[in-house]
């Protein structure tokens, strides 16, 4: 049965990608990014109409992917090592290099419904720098959250040009999704 309804984001990981001089990717093995909090995204394009005949005769729709925005309770060393570069010394301080550009990688969750799970998989996936902010302890103690921006654009990997995204349904084996997690899904 279909879902009506969906809530709760869970199961977020990240596979770096590695580009070929031929032009094809190969993803590493996702790696989870827990204490995911929210996810949005907004799609990237626009309709540009054409007008003929002194009405619009033709719409072009541009599909560039999406922007979107990461909420986690906090962003891991690991994912700030993998995706943004930063380096550990020996004394054990985390260490950001301005020269450093940041890897693209694959974004994959999972989001609960009425029924049954969705799984989704961005293919090729930019993150922007995280901000910090903090705020001092009141009468009740909540936790700060971490957010990063991200930009998910069609892949440009040969294999598999324009792809933005994939998502399971209802009808995904579950061979499929038991797997979700451990390679990026090839179609």
């Amino acid at each position: 049965m279909a879902n009506k309804v969906q809530f709760g984001i869970k199961n977020c990981h990240y596979a770096v990608i590695t580009k070929s001089t031929t032009g094809t990717f190969s993803y590493a093995t996702p790696v989870a990014l827990p204490g995911a909090v929210n996810i949005s995204l907004d799609p990237s394009g626009e309709v540009t109409p054409f007008y003929a005949d002194n009405m619009v005769y033709y719409n072009a729709v541009s599909n560039n992917g999406y922007t979107g925005t990461l909420e986690l309770a906090k962003i891991p060393d690991g994912f700030l090592k993998d995706i943004f570069g930063r380096t550990l010394t020996t004394g054990k301080v985390l260490m950001e290099d301005a020269t450093v550009e940041p890897k693209e990688a694959a974004l994959l969750f999972q989001i609960e419904g009425d029924q049954s799970d969705e799984r989704y998989l961005f293919y090729e996936v930019t993150f922007n720098r995280p901000g910090s902010s903090s705020a001092t302890l009141t009468d009740t103690k909540e936790p700060q959250t971490q957010s990063i921006e991200f930009s998910a654009i069609p892949s440009t990997d040969t294999t598999r040009p324009g792809i933005v995204s994939a998502r399971t349904t209802d009808e995904t084996t579950s061979t499929i999704k038991s797997g979700w997690y451990t390679n990026v899904y090839a179609g």
